[in-house]
């Protein structure tokens, strides 16, 4: 069965088409916004992984440069590994769908991105993001929600949806968020010096569209109509949770809350050793829930002091930063150098300035 939806979204026709191509994986949509046409794949390993407390996903994306028109370039004329691009679009695409897959799946997950075709005026990241939102949640694996992305430019303060490569080199802002029907699960921004205002008017726009692709998603998933798969959740034995909590709760507390953060980490290990050696070490399936039910604690006490304290675990307010320190010229034989510090983390930066030649 081939279905072929349309939408209109930001006065561009965005094509969506399933069960033409790659009719073996679990789901599969191509995703068409002018003449840039990407094939977005999911598939999933049919029995999870054994001892894992991890989703197993793994996501890829590719621009091959036929799709352009393009013969690669150097001796080889071949394809090369992921460029930067591709690896940020990876990024791109892993952080708004991994949170939406149910706890305890445990399948080997892969979803690929592959752009097919490109007009070099419609970016592909954004239409990758919906094509696997749309091809996870009409596949049997237990993704349960439609899920999609646009980007928002302005210029000339107007907004636009999706802008084209041309229009983003005008535009002061570079805004891409994804999410499903009921929220936004995913900001990525790029902008010069716009207000806040603009920016929450930029999210409202582009939710707003992110509804109207959820919708057109939503209608394929009706027509398809497939039957997820279970998944098999181990919950904490109420036991090994209360055993847990009986014996570590005070010094997981206490551990957590030492401001020097390589100390705290030192601390925390050290009580989560003392909470393993206590455990039957031939019980491996304690053991696995103990460290299970040892993280579940850790955000037990986190949410207790944000919640109730109104602190974080460091002591600082809820809205007070780290001190921060810059300094420049930190490096005497470099063009440039500063070095900029914000509580524990640092980043050195150096600047290089070539010659006129």
């Amino acid at each position: 069965m081939i279905i072929k939806k349309t939408v209109e979204i930001g006065g561009k026709t965005l094509t969506f088409e399933m069960g033409r191509v790659a009719r073996q994986a679990a789901g599969s949509c191509t995703i068409r916004l002018g003449d840039t046409v990407v094939l977005a794949t999911a598939c999933a390993s049919n029995t999870p992984r054994e001892g894992i407390d991890f989703l197993p996903l793994t996501v890829d994306y590719r621009e091959w440069t036929y799709a352009a028109g393009k013969i690669p370039g150097g001796f080889f004329k071949r394809e090369g590994r992921p460029n930067q691009k591709e690896t940020l679009t990876c990024r791109l695409i892993d952080r708004p769908i991994r949170p939406l897959f149910p706890e305890g799946w445990g399948c080997e997950t892969q979803t690929i991105g592959m752009v097919l075709s490109s007009d070099q005026e419609n970016d592909s990241d954004v239409l990758a993001v919906c094509g696997i939102g749309a091809a996870l949640y009409c596949s049997n694996i237990p993704f349960n929600t439609p899920l999609a992305a646009v980007r928002i430019g302005r210029v000339n303060d107007q907004f636009i949806v999706n802008p084209t490569f041309s229009q983003l080199k005008e535009s002061v802002l570079d805004l891409t968020v994804a999410g499903t029907p009921e929220a936004i699960v995913m900001v990525e921004a790029g902008a010069n010096e716009v207000s806040e205002e603009i920016i929450l008017e930029a999210m409202t726009l582009a939710h707003e569209n992110i509804r109207t692709i959820c919708a057109v998603i939503q209608e394929m998933h009706d027509e398809i109509k497939p039957q997820k798969r279970k998944v098999s959740t181990k919950s904490i034995p109420d036991d090994v949770m209360d055993e847990v909590r009986e014996k570590v709760h005070g010094p997981l507390g206490d551990a957590m809350r030492i401001s020097d953060k390589i100390e705290a980490y030192a601390q925390v290990d050290k009580v989560k050793a003392g909470l393993m050696d206590s455990l039957p070490e031939d019980d491996s399936e304690r053991r696995f829930m103990a460290a299970k039910a040892f993280t579940k604690l850790q955000s037990e006490i986190l949410a207790d002091a944000v919640m109730n304290d109104n602190k974080r675990l460091d002591g600082r307010a809820l809205d007070q930063v780290r001190p921060i320190a810059c300094e420049v010229g930190y490096l005497p034989r470099t063009h440039g150098s500063a070095l900029f510090t914000r509580g524990e983390t640092q980043a050195l930066v150096t600047a290089t300035l070539g010659t006129a030649s």
